[in-house]
């Protein structure tokens, strides 16, 4: 399993960005995809997250009405859509899969077996 996320900048608050992870070396239609933050000294935040052959998404109510995750099944991609971003989504984004056999639906990251490198987001005030 590869994933590499990319879309990380700096950004002033109330602004967008739009990050992407580029999926590789498995079947990708077979894992439900993630996204969570980091700040240093915290546990992984869970974001969003697209079940196996999407059959829903979820959200975090810390971004639930700003953020947008979408998947590209054809271009083994998923997407952040990032808007009206505060100071506080300051963090590390990384991308994370969970295998359909064992994911149970949660955005908790101990379900999730591989994962990105990660990239910076920071909102300036």
């Amino acid at each position: 399993v590869h994933l590499a996320e990319s879309g990380g900048d700096l950004v002033q608050a109330g602004g967008s960005l739009r990050l992407s992870c580029e999926a590789s070396e498995f079947t990708f239609n077979d894992y439900a995809i993630a996204w969570f933050r980091q700040v240093p000294g915290k546990a992984y935040e869970g974001i969003s997250v697209i079940s196996e052959r999407d059959h829903y998404i979820k959200h975090a109510d810390s971004v639930k009405g700003r953020f947008t995750m979408s998947r590209d099944n054809a271009k083994n991609r998923v997407y952040l859509q990032m808007d009206s971003l505060k100071p506080e989504d300051t963090a590390v984004y990384y991308c994370a899969v969970a295998p359909y056999y064992s994911y149970t639906g949660t955005l908790t990251a101990y379900e999730f077996v591989d994962w990105g490198q990660g990239t910076q987001v920071t909102v300036s005030s």
